[in-house]
Order: C-alpha cells, then sequence, then structure tokens
C-alpha cells in the first residue's frame, strides 16, 4: 500500500498552507473552515520573517512556523500559494515526505506528470498525480468556468478576450499599494509607486507579468496553454489582452468565442444556467450583468452580457467576473483537496 492511498483513507488529514500570511493564503484558511474541510492538524508554513505570527482558525490561535525542507513530515495535504521558486523548491521536498502538494504557483501547470485541474471540469484528473496538482492561473479558471460548458455543447474552436484584473492578483502588496495612491490623490499628495511600473489609481494597465517575444505576455499566453490542458482541447486558441485595472478583488474577462456548431443566446443560457460554480446574472432591460464589485467573497463566478457575435461565425460574447483570491486560487486549492478526500 503506497503512501498516498494511506492518505486517500484518512477522514481527518493533517493539512500544511505554504505561504500562510500571504492574501491567498489567509483565503486558504478562511475556506478550509467556511467549507468544514476535515482537517485533523493544521500547519501554517511561510518564510522566516512571518515566523512567529498567529493566525485564527476555527477560534483557535494558529503560530506560524518557517517553512523549510524538514516541515512537511507527517503532513498529509500541502496547500501552496508562496510563488513558483518557493514552489519548486519545496514541493518536492514534501512529495518525498509523503505528503500531496497542491500548488499554486505557474511552477508545474504545464509539466505533463502534473495534473492542472478545475474541480467543475476535470476533476477526474487528479487521480492521475504522482504527489503535485497543480492550480491554474486565476484568469484561466475563471474564464474556463463559463467557457466549458459552452465547449461541451457546441465545440469552442477559438476565443478572442480581454481581462480586466484585480491588484489582488499581484498579492497584498499591490493591494496596499491601490489603497495608498488612492488616498494620496483624494488629499493631494504624491503618488508612491512600488509594485506596479505606473500609477494604478485611476488608471489601467495594459500589461499583466512579462513580455515574450511575441508581444504577448506570460499571463495572456496561460489563457491558451492552460486552457488546451484543462478542457483536454488540444486545438484551442487564444488571443487575449490581460489589463490590470483599480478594482481591489475579483477578475472580469470579455469574451468572444467561436463555436463548431450553431449557438444562440437561449440556448448557451440554458447551458450556462446548469453548469455547476456558476450564476447567470443577465438583464440587460435592468442593468444587470456580473460586476466584481458583487462577486468579491463569492464561491461562484457569475456570467452575462449574452449576445451573438456580429464578427465571428457562431459566434458569441459574454461577460464573466470572479473572485480571483477564491475560484481564481484559494477556494480551488480546497476544492481540489476535497476531490483527494474522494478516492
Amino acid at each position: 500500500m503506497t503512501i498516498i492511498s494511506v492518505l486517500y483513507m484518512k477522514s481527518s488529514p493533517h493539512v500544511a498552507v505554504v505561504g500562510a500570511t500571504g492574501a491567498v493564503g489567509i483565503e486558504m484558511i478562511k475556506t478550509l473552515e467556511k467549507r468544514n474541510f476535515p482537517v485533523g492538524k493544521l500547519t501554517l508554513l511561510a518564510s522566516a520573517r512571518s515566523v512567529g505570527k498567529k493566525l485564527t482558525f476555527r477560534g483557535q490561535e494558529i503560530t506560524v512556523q518557517e517553512l523549510t525542507k524538514t516541515s512537511f513530515a507527517g503532513i498529509d495535504i500541502a496547500l501552496f500559494s508562496a510563488g513558483g521558486s518557493i514552489s519548486r523548491e519545496f514541493a518536492p521536498a514534501a512529495v518525498q515526505a509523503g505528503c500531496v502538494v497542491v500548488d499554486n504557483s505557474s511552477a508545474f501547470r504545464m509539466d505533463d506528470q502534473v495534473p492542472l485541474v478545475v474541480p467543475e471540469i476535470n476533476a477526474a484528473d487528479c487521480r492521475n498525480h504522482k504527489g503535485i496538482i497543480a492550480n491554474p492561473n486565476c484568469t484561466t479558471a475563471i474564464t474556463l468556468m463559463a467557457l466549458y460548458p459552452l465547449h461541451q455543447a457546441f465545440g469552442c474552436k477559438r476565443i478572442f478576450a480581454s481581462s480586466y484584473q484585480a491588484v489582488s492578483g499581484t498579492g497584498a502588496k499591490a493591494i496596499a499599494e491601490l489603497e495608498r495612491q488612492v488616498d494620496q490623490i483624494v488629499t493631494g499628495k504624491p503618488v508612491t509607486r512600488e509594485v506596479y511600473p505606473h500609477q494604478i489609481a485611476f488608471n489601467v494597465l495594459p500589461q499583466v507579468d512579462s513580455f515574450l517575444s511575441d508581444g504577448y505576455t506570460k499571463e495572456e499566453m496561460k489563457m491558451q496553454n492552460e486552457g488546451r490542458k484543462i478542457m483536454h482541447h488540444p486545438g484551442f486558441r487564444a488571443s487575449v489582452t490581460c489589463v490590470r485595472v483599480p478594482v481591489y478583488r475579483a477578475h472580469s474577462i470579455a469574451i468572444s468565442a467561436e463555436f463548431e456548431k450553431p449557438v444562440t443566446v437561449e440556448t448557451a443560457r440554458a447551458v450556462l444556467s446548469k453548469a455547476p460554480g456558476l450564476q447567470v446574472v443577465d438583464n440587460p432591460a435592468k442593468s444587470e450583468y456580473p460586476l466584481p464589485l458583487y462577486m468579491t467573497e463569492q464561491y461562484d463566478c457569475a456570467v452575462g452580457r449574452l449576445r451573438l457575435d456580429c464578427a465571428l461565425d457562431n459566434g458569441l460574447c459574454f461577460w464573466v467576473s470572479g473572485d480571483q483570491l477564491l475560484k481564481g486560487a484559494a477556494l480551488n486549492a480546497v476544492q481540489i483537496a476535497e476531490e483527494l478526500l474522494k478516492f
């Protein structure tokens, strides 16, 4: 019997959160509690500068410990959200210790040996793990919550999309930067910046992640590359422009999708209304459509602005919003952990 098989028999696994003091790490802890995940013991791990901080879980204070390669003895599931370099350094040590890693970074997403999972889409891929399961990019996950049901029904050939990404996608320092800049502008003080190359308050930045030689950014190509893997759709094509906007939480994406089969607004709405984890908010006459303001701290994503695309054959336009820290990160990771306990 393998170590992994023993894990799946445990009803109350020992769980670790790596990067526990970061924006996503904090949401992971909250999500474990809110979803009543059967945590037998919770260990919080972070860098040396966070050691000694206390975070609350189920009414109890837990002290943050320093992340080392020996931190994973006795731990069954580790939720990683500390960046790609940390994942590459410490995830193999966790696996070696018999732990299953759910990794929120980009480190292993395109590794052929690592499942890339959105549970509403490809939960069964979790069964093929070899110790690591990857969380997708936040914008990709939120987009696919609406796109995949439509792909199942009509066969998606390609999409053209623009994202409207909240600063939470960059982390806690970016949230603080937006707050600081808004205050500086309102009070007439000079605007300072540390995280972004330009002022983000009252501005939009058509750059998320670094640029590639073809002019796209790494973030923009994740939609195509990760989308192909998650949907098991190697022919999927996506041309995307990712934009950072002065919103604290929740990403939004405007999508024009072209399908193999004819699609109508009515048939698309019927498909989307049955999709798990997705709300249809689509009443233009009353100005009702998904808003990041209202999707903040919501587990579901929302889709609206459904209309036939006037420039594509068998095309449909729609707008999706979802909480980047939840479905785009922490919630998806906890849902993957929940899938592990089903085996």
